[in-house]
């Protein structure tokens, strides 16, 4: 992904384009999460199973969390809100969740496991709605609800494209939408800009600037490659085709993994992914094997994430007792999308001198920036009475 160290013009930046952010989730306890969604139903089996004391130190407790905590319960979802201290129901059905800039996980949906769970992202999580995600140096877009933590570990906003469900009022700074379209003689959507932003988001000291154009030509050929990122992202949710490489070359198994492998790494003569001893997998371009997010290869932290030793005795530690074959289907789809966005990159170079600037200052002429406080807070978006702690109705 591109990264600049200085800035020569007046450039806008997401955080004042896209008013509206959220601070990443904080879990407070790792178990909640996992690459599949077996072993988080045995988690929650395990943990309500367990007498008291033991099912304390299973939970975790933090200071925001424990088996007595009184907690609402999350928007949208129908898990419940008695004391964890007697819960013996099954476990609320797991979600899926983009876990750093793209490692798809699951997710135990339940307010009374999670620290600071972010109900107000909750409350806009739908079909419609597709999340822009600051990821260390790169800027990614999802449709599945992102953990928002980058690679190494530091919190990176999360941007939903709408401010309301079903894909209304677009989280842009007031006026902008219009003046792009005054600009370029078209309508422009949330979408579109959305897909500008990925195109064309630079990495400053600043923060994530977003250079616009005055040409018309070249906001259509922004937006263009925005859109393919986009989709090659999605990897076929919300309508669109699974990312496949041209050609007819994919990725496939020429050596079964085996069961627990403990290393992983890349023979570039031959484009083979090697995993454990004898895991062979190719074509493996070198784009995706050195595709890195925040300084950290996404191939490598896919299978540390999956493979990293777990405290024995917790509940991190359940977990498959070998390689399931759906992680090995997971590894051949990242690899294609890595090595398609590898391909775009020199795409994405080339805009950044594409066409004449539109700078801050001429929106801060219109009116655009600064945008106004209010944009920045989340919309008013209850139409029904959420449950609060013990089976109460929440108070709005």
């Amino acid at each position: 992904m591109r990264t600049v160290t200085a800035l020569t013009e007046d450039v806008p930046l997401l955080d004042d384009l896209m008013p509206w952010s959220v601070a990443p989730l904080r879990l407070g306890r790792s178990w909640v999460m996992a690459p599949d969604a077996a072993s988080l139903r045995a988690r929650w089996d395990a943990l309500t199973r367990a007498e008291s004391d033991g099912r304390d130190a299973l939970f975790r407790p933090t200071r925001l969390r424990g088996l007595h905590s009184a907690v609402a319960q999350l928007p949208n979802q129908p898990a419940g809100t008695g004391r964890l201290a007697r819960e013996n129901g099954p476990c609320p059905e797991p979600v899926r969740v983009l876990h750093g800039a793209f490692d798809e996980q699951w997710l135990i949906p339940d307010h009374r496991l999670i620290d600071v769970a972010r109900p107000e992202l909750w409350r806009v999580r739908d079909d419609h709605q597709l999340f822009v995600v600051e990821a260390g140096t790169a800027v990614v877009v999802s449709g599945l609800l992102p953990v928002g933590r980058t690679p190494a570990g530091r919190p990176g906003r999360i941007r939903p494209l709408y401010r309301r469900p079903g894909g209304r009022e677009p989280n842009l700074a007031p006026g902008l939408a219009e003046l792009l379209a005054e600009t370029y003689g078209h309508e422009v959507g949330a979408g579109d800009f959305a897909a500008w932003v990925v195109a064309a988001v630079e990495h400053t000291p600043a923060g994530y600037a977003v250079p616009l154009v005055a040409d018309a030509d070249a906001w259509a050929r922004g937006v263009a490659l925005g859109r393919e990122l986009i989709r090659v992202m999605l990897r076929g949710a919300r309508g669109g085709e699974r990312p496949r490489l041209p050609g007819g070359r994919r990725p496939y198994v020429r050596a079964a993994l085996p069961a627990s492998p403990a290393s992983i790494g890349h023979v570039p003569e031959d484009e083979t992914l090697v995993i454990g001893d004898t895991g062979r997998v190719s074509p493996v371009p070198a784009g995706a094997w050195d595709f890195e997010v925040g300084g950290a290869r996404v191939l490598e932290l896919w299978f540390e994430e999956r493979t990293a030793p777990a405290e024995p005795g917790t509940l991190d530690a359940v977990r498959p007792a070998g390689w399931p074959q759906s992680w090995t289907s997971e590894l051949l789809e990242l690899v294609t999308v890595l090595a398609l966005l590898a391909e775009l990159e020199p795409e994405r170079a080339a805009l950044a001198r594409a066409g004449d600037r539109l700078p801050a200052a001429a929106l801060r002429s219109a009116g655009v920036l600064p945008p106004p406080v209010r944009s920045r807070r989340p919309a008013s978006v209850l139409d029904h009475a959420e449950e609060g702690p013990e089976g109460q109705f929440a108070l709005l």
